[in-house]
């Protein structure tokens, strides 16, 4: 069975766990005999579910519970329940659910970005227009004025222009569609850490640990350096530029990306040492112009999202104080001829 399997006796002794208890809960033969709370945490909301479903012989359900294991924290679902046998008087179950939170999740966040995106480019065409006649009229009315000091003034006006002008285009490119070649991850991988050394030479070290036998893949060499532009941009940010960035690359078999099974896929990670990613961001991480950064215009992991998505991969992270993980997920095979069914 995939669950993990846990009886116990009516005094709360362990009296028998299944391989998959084993593995998950780190338990022992030689724990066998054992209370409960000697073998695994007493204040663990396992112990406390078999605890009330021996005092009042009532089920206990819990869902979405962040459990601490051997292998990290990981969300479970849980029924304690009493039963009549002779050795046993509570029987634990308990699942895992981080692919099912996984994929609910992709699927809130692709419908947001979905809603977002749709909202942005109306609202970005809208201010385009009002946007060139203020820096028109702001042009003309420079060449009109002779003190130097309220060309300043006009001058002002102009470049702020540009610079929202800069900000309206970044949130309309990813609209495109993707220009596809046959890429290397580590050709993409390799240009971003030659300019993430070059704007910061001091201080920073990325270092590689690449699985050099992947494959290549059919993408658009561009977004993905920009996705992962971003995200390394980012991190460096985070850490004021002292600190240490990994590129890591492995293979992923049966990858579930969008509800669609993918024979192989490529995993992309991007490890940082730096403070970690505020809690009050982390819902609305990808969202656009959402930034923790004082300056910070919200829309580079926003840009990053949209580009691994249109690539049919996806992104996700996880973080802490000194430690940040963003994983991205690329599909090897199987998803151009969807897209090329799309632009149809």
């Amino acid at each position: 069975m995939d669950a993990a399997i846990v009886a116990a006796s009516a005094r709360g002794t362990l009296v028998y766990f299944n391989p998959a208890a084993a593995d998950l809960l780190g338990l022992k033969e030689e724990q066998t005999g054992l209370t409960l709370s000697a073998c695994l945490n007493p204040e663990s909301a396992l112990v406390q579910a078999v605890a009330t479903a021996l005092k009042d012989n009532v089920s206990i359900t819990e869902h979405e519970l962040l459990l601490h294991t051997a292998h990290g924290e990981v969300y479970v679902s849980l029924t304690a329940s009493p039963i009549e046998s002779p050795e046993a008087a509570a029987l634990l179950e308990v699942r895992q659910i981080d692919q099912q939170r996984r994929i609910v999740n992709e699927e809130r966040l692709q419908a947001q970005q979905q809603a977002n995106r749709e909202l942005i480019r109306n609202l970005a065409h809208e201010i385009k227009n009002p946007l060139g006649g203020i820096r028109g009229a702001a042009q003309l009315l420079s060449t009109e004025l002779a003190e130097a000091h309220l060309k300043e003034y006009t001058q002002v006006i102009i470049e702020e222009s540009q610079r929202l002008q800069g900000l309206l285009d970044r949130l309309l490119t990813p609209h495109r569609l993707p220009k596809l070649s046959e890429l290397s991850i580590h050709e993409v991988l390799e240009r971003v850490r030659s300019l993430m050394l070059a704007e910061t030479p001091n201080g920073l070290s990325v270092k590689r640990d690449y699985d050099i036998s992947l494959p290549s893949l059919i993408g658009d060499r561009e977004q993905l350096i920009q996705a992962i532009l971003n995200i390394v941009r980012n991190a460096v940010q985070a850490m004021a530029g002292v600190g240490e960035v990994v590129l890591r690359t492995r293979i992923t078999r049966q990858a579930t990306l969008n509800r669609k099974r993918f024979p192989l896929a490529i995993m992309v990670q991007i490890i940082d040492n730096g403070p970690g990613i505020p809690e009050a961001l982390k819902e609305t991480l990808f969202y656009p112009l959402v930034s923790g950064r004082p300056g910070g215009t919200g829309i580079g992991l926003h840009l990053a999202h949209t580009y691994i998505s249109q690539h049919h991969g996806a992104i996700e992270f996880d973080s802490r104080p000194g430690y940040t993980c963003f994983t991205l997920m690329l599909p090897l095979n199987g998803w151009q001829a969807n897209l090329a069914s799309e632009k149809a």
